[in-house]
């Protein structure tokens, strides 16, 4: 499912769940940076035991930014993973356990979605590579300025993929931090480590869920134990809602929309590659000291309560007179189930519903409609009812009709608005902007950081008009530059902004209009509607699909081969009969290995990072398998408006074929690249005051081959395996630093060896139940909380888990403090004419300012961002990177 547009209608729908997070900032003194001590109470007022990190979502902001300059080379790559992680466990501050979960190979259902993913980043790479260059040719031809092109190879973020260099880096790089970690940061002290690197396989997030799911069927698990988890997926709600945890809490940096990005031509904001004209970039500050400096604040970060989000279910989904006992869980469980309809990462999802249009409220009025008549729930730990399913999906098709013609009608409306919308805007916009020092400003934009201010205005406008006289050749449209030159490129001269002109894109189904059925068939599956046996094929595959997602989510992988053979979905009206098919999946499967999940995923454009022999199969003529790598492939917007929403239509992997193809490769591999190509599992680590430290230097010492059981009294109940690690860290050892910008750790205390999950049968069954001993939170949703949204109000969430913390503010006596310190008399101190507040004043943060009065800057504003949330000092402070 779309993130963005599920997390929208989740933040407006129930908007309590969301807080802010409170984050201590690192402080200096005395130009000696003092970092945060994670092992102080943590100013959220909340304690957590386990931080999860979903670490995907932390290696692509770090390593190809949209909002800032990328890192020059992979070192700086690692340094930022490592002070992104050093803000997060900050904030978070767990207790027990630290989990760093990197995507490893992924089941064959997923890998569909990463082939198209991978497919599109490559495609559209090169063709704005192509286009990059085009405008560059165009500007400096027409006498333009542009920066010097850098000379740097382009990141293809397709590296980060189980099997490459980069993440075999990656996993050292981790190993070397973590052991730095927990030898010299006070918060990590009591602290257990588990890493599950890219060579154990399976999707970060649903590691993280197995492993707690195992935990969970231990009988020295806490069942009151505080997760936090770390990640931006929208399922990662479905799957802490899945764990049935009553304290389950995500954090995730705040999604904020049309972030401003630098053009990659000019490096100046405001404005993409093809809109770029090779204007000069324009002085910041007084003596351009800014120039370096970015207009967009570093992210925020979020709470997302879970339990809070159960509150607000167990209101909605409560029904009366059921012939049936209500059960919360159960119902939580159809909740989740019902939001696959609208799509996530395995299936397409079902035309008639999208998440803007109200589909999940609209599934769940029916479901409480139905219910009755269904005598029970959708599903039971994972598995899923499928004659009850159909009673919803057949109701759904009744209504299938008027939502494709209220979509239209929609669309008719947004279209209409959006033309009088421009024509109003032409009709009120001059035909001419002046350039230069005259550019017209946003307000209350003059004053910001790069804005340029003419002294003397009326001088400055007579020289413009000085310039033309005297310059006949220059039209009387042209710009001027901030020296009162004329612009390279002429004048700005507005374009009329012509509506009808628009492209919409073609769209042959009409789903609006009768025989939507018979066209939308035709034209997806180039089959007849009157075919019923290809339909009940597609249902058939669709229905798989559900009942393998939500075993996924509950049970773990059913089947590591099973995919949705179809680019796309069937109609709701058509799951008549689904109540006989069959939802059993073959057993024993096993994943593919990383270079064979390379060659199933990646595009020929990326074949170097592959060995020679196996590239070859992707662009070699005579390859068996050339079909598999198209350059180029079409995209079916689908009744979208952009490219990106769009479906790539690209052909489906035949892994029998893949695989008969690899065997004649197969000699070709190094050692080092057949070391790449194996599964591994997981490391945990932990430093010399955690009590399991002596137990596990005993295990080293006396060699143990066998693997050995966890004493779950050392560590907080945990279980599992140990057996040892052929490259352990271990005490008084020299960790070596992968990032040669950081030494070596020639005093090391902490120790690492293999982690194993508990194991259990393959038809054992995790009961999706709140356990035994768990205490419900104290409710926090309040009577004027369900009414509470923030549709067609400003919505502010809280600060903290505390929801009667006040706002902080300076009060009398911290003004009169200022006006001891600040310089006085003279006037021209920045406190100078700041007035104390009034008796009154009770905590508003911003006030009237009064005559002759300035407006107080934000206090420490001399910090720089990424200072601010730097890590703990002992190696990085040894020889500090900047970006």
């Amino acid at each position: 499912m779309g993130v963005p547009a599920f997390f929208r209608w989740l933040s407006r729908k129930y908007p309590s769940i969301i807080v802010n997070c409170v984050e201590e900032k690192a402080k200096e003194c005395s130009g000696v940076k003092i970092p945060v001590d994670a092992s102080k109470p943590n100013p959220n007022d909340v304690e957590f035991d386990n931080l999860y990190l979903d670490m995907n979502g932390i290696i692509h902001p770090c390593t190809h930014p949209e909002d800032k300059p990328a890192p020059k080379n992979e070192d700086e790559m690692m340094v930022a993973i490592f002070e992104y992680i050093d803000r997060l466990f900050n904030i978070v501050r767990p207790r027990r356990l630290l989990y760093m979960a990197i995507d490893g190979v992924a089941p064959r259902a997923k890998m569909n979605q990463q082939r198209s993913r991978r497919f599109r980043a490559s495609k559209e790479g090169m063709e704005a590579a192509v286009e990059k260059q085009r405008v560059r040719e165009e500007i400096l031809a027409k006498g333009g300025f542009l920066p010097p092109e850098e000379i740097k190879e382009r990141f293809d973020s397709n590296c980060i993929t189980p099997g490459t260099e980069f993440m075999d880096n990656l996993a050292k790089c981790l190993r070397y931090y973590i052991a730095d970690r927990l030898n010299n940061d006070p918060g990590w002290k009591n602290l257990t480590v588990i890493l599950s690197d890219a060579s154990a396989p399976g999707e970060g997030e649903h590691k993280i869920m197995d492993y707690i799911r195992r935990q969970r069927a231990q009988p020295n698990h806490d069942p009151n134990t505080h997760h936090c988890l770390c990640g931006a997926d929208a399922d990662l709600i479905m799957l802490g809602l899945a764990t049935h945890e009553p304290n389950f809490t995500i954090i995730r940096e705040e999604f904020k929309p049309n972030k401003p990005k630098p053009c990659g031509l000019c490096n100046q904001f405001g404005h993409e590659v093809k809109d770029c004209e090779g204007l000069p970039r324009e002085k910041k500050g007084k003596h351009d000291e800014l120039a370096d400096s970015l207009p967009c604040a570093e992210g925020e970060f979020i709470f997302l309560r879970l339990n809070v989000l159960r509150e607000y279910l167990e209101r909605e989904l409560t029904m009366a007179s059921l012939p049936f006992t209500f059960d919360v869980e159960r119902s939580i469980d159809d909740w989740v189930f019902m939001c696959f309809f609208v799509g996530n990462d395995f299936l397409p999802h079902l035309p008639s519903l999208e998440i803007r249009e109200g589909a999940i409220d609209r599934l769940v009025n029916i479901y409480k409609n139905v219910v009755h008549k269904t005598g029970g729930y959708l599903t039971e730990s994972g598995y899923v009812n499928l004659q009850r399913v159909q009673m919803i999906m057949l109701a759904v098709g009744e209504v299938e009709d008027s939502i494709f013609k209220k979509r239209k009608d929609d669309e008719d409306s947004f279209r209409r608005r959006q033309k009088e919308k421009r024509k109003r805007m032409k009709r009120d916009q001059p035909a001419f902007s002046p350039g230069g020092l005259l550019t017209p400003h946003a307000l209350g934009s003059r004053n910001s950081p790069g804005s340029q201010v003419a002294s003397n205005p009326r001088q400055a406008a007579y020289e413009m008009r000085m310039q033309n006289n005297s310059s006949p050749s220059v039209s009387p449209n042209t710009s001027f530059t901030s020296d009162g030159s004329p612009s390279p490129l002429g004048g700005i001269k507005r374009k009329a902004d012509n509506s009808d002109s628009e492209p919409e894109p073609e769209d042959n189904v009409r789903l609006w209009e009768a025989g939507w059925k018979q066209r939308y068939y035709k034209n997806k599956f180039d089959v007849d509607a009157a075919d019923e046996k290809f339909r009940r094929k597609v249902v058939q595959s669709y229905v798989e699909g559900l009942c393998w997602v939500l075993r996924y989510y509950y049970q773990g992988c059913a089947s590591w081969k099973w995919y949705y053979p179809f680019h796309y979905a069937p109609f709701a009206s058509d799951f008549e009969g689904i109540a006989d098919m069959p939802s059993d999946f073959e057993k024993g499967t096993k994943p593919f290995k990383p270079l064979e999940q390379l060659m199933g995923v990646f595009p020929a454009a990326s074949g170097n990072f592959l060995p020679p022999s196996w590239r070859k199969l992707m662009n070699d003529p005579d390859s068996s398998i050339i079909d598999f790598y198209p350059e180029d492939f079409a995209i079916d917007l689908n009744g979208k408006k952009y490219a990106w929403q769009g479906v790539a239509l690209l052909p489906f992997v035949d892994e029998r074929r893949l695989r008969a193809a690899l065997e004649e490769v197969y000699p070709d591999l190094t050692p080092e690249e057949t070391r790449r190509n194996s599964l591994g599992g997981d490391v945990l680590f932990v430093g010399k005051y955690h009590p399991l430290h002596d137990f596990i230097l005993e295990l080293y010492q006396t060699g143990s081959t066998e693997p050995v059981d966890v004493p779950p009294e050392l560590c907080h109940g945990i279980q599992g395996k140990f057996s040892l690690d052929e490259e352990a860290i271990l005490p008084d050892q020299v960790v070596c630093s992968p990032v040669p910008m950081l030494r070596d750790l020639t005093q090391n205390t902490a120790i690492s060896i293999n982690f194993k999950d508990p194991q259990f049968a393959e038809d054992y069954i995790f009961k999706a139940v709140m356990l035994p001993g768990a205490r419900k939170p104290a409710p926090v949703l309040k009577p004027s909380d369900w009414e509470k949204s923030s549709n067609g109000r400003q919505w502010k969430p809280q600060l903290g888990f505390n929801r009667d913390r006040r706002p902080v503010h300076l009060d009398q006596a911290a003004f009169r403090t200022l006006g001891h310190v600040m310089p006085r008399g003279s006037g021209t101190g920045i406190y100078s004419n700041a007035a104390p507040p009034p008796v009154t004043y009770q905590g508003s943060l911003y006030r009237p300012l009064l005559r002759g009065q300035t407006q107080i800057p934000k206090l420490m504003s001399n910090m720089r961002p990424q200072d601010s949330w730097r890590g703990p000092p002992p190696l990085f402070q040894q020889q500090r990177f900047d970006r």
